[in-house]
């Protein structure tokens, strides 16, 4: 992992109050739609996501994956060459148009940006429309479980070849295990998952670092807690919002083998994160 170049950092993720949907994400649409080199943006990827680090680091933070993390899956992207990717979590649409343009130029056919809240999924269609990737690009609102569940019944998903994992932290593992229950992780399948450093998820770690053995054992006993080790504040905030949360309840496939490895990296302030890549081998 190289250092951090701090004249590209945000502005500072705020330590009290909200530090998103505040009506900042309004705000990023008209910074960007009222953007001297508007034209300039048009159909450019790269200059949409240009233009929103601009905002993140000049006007307020942004909860986006950012350059250092991104380009962890940028890389895996190009490795991969996936058909079909999946984000969980698409919040301003900066992950979906840098790595929507990578599956693309990868000769990928279809980004499925999943994204409950229908404020910021309008925020990610008039972004990506705008970086012109709607060819690419497809946002499904609503709750991560149901569109997931909703996709694969109707046959719009029946293999994940990568999915990024970037939502309501509690959910990773849930989702992750329904995603297995449904067959659309198999062996050859890999995940990428934001922020296992800050705020942490550690039961989603466990469950992806976990032997064949040791997943068996314990879903045998079950009685999980979807919240242990996640931040109280995270759970606070989404909770304030949207309630509290009801989960899959899936029992997944314990006998998928994963090898999982942490990418040390950087959050677009500064602060180190990391993302955790996941590849199914059996």
């Amino acid at each position: 992992m190289g250092s951090f170049d701090q004249s590209k950092a945000y502005a500072a993720q705020e330590t009290e109050g909200q530090f998103f949907d505040d009506g900042r994400e309004v705000e990023l649409l008209h910074f960007v739609y009222g953007h001297k080199n508007i034209e300039k943006i048009r159909g450019s990827p790269q200059n949409v996501l240009a233009a929103i680090d601009e905002y993140g680091r000049t006007k307020k933070y942004l909860m986006n994956v950012g350059e250092d993390k991104g380009r962890i899956v940028t890389d895996l992207i190009a490795e991969v060459k996936p058909k079909t990717m999946v984000e969980l979590g698409g919040y301003v649409g900066y992950s979906c148009i840098l790595f929507g343009e990578a599956v693309r130029k990868a000769g990928g056919q279809r980004y499925f940006s999943l994204e409950r809240d229908p404020a910021f999924a309008a925020v990610i269609m008039s972004l990506v429309d705008l970086a012109g990737l709607s060819d690419t690009v497809k946002v499904i609102v609503g709750s991560s479980d149901e569109s997931i569940a909703r996709l694969t019944s109707s046959g719009q998903i029946k293999h994940i070849d990568l999915m990024f994992l970037d939502h309501y932290k509690p959910a990773y593992t849930t989702d992750l295990k329904l995603c297995e229950e449904l067959g659309l992780i198999t062996k050859g399948s890999v995940l990428a998952a934001d922020n296992v450093i800050k705020p942490g998820n550690p039961p989603y770690l466990e469950y992806v670092r976990s032997s064949v053995e040791e997943k068996v054992k314990k879903a045998k006993l079950g009685g999980d807690s979807h919240t242990n080790g996640i931040a109280e504040t995270n759970v606070k905030m989404y909770e304030s919002r949207y309630g509290k949360a009801n989960f899959s309840n899936s029992k997944g496939n314990p006998n998928l083998v994963y090898e999982s490895k942490l990418n040390n990296s950087y959050e677009p302030t500064g602060e180190p994160d990391g993302i955790e890549i996941t590849r199914c081998v059996g």
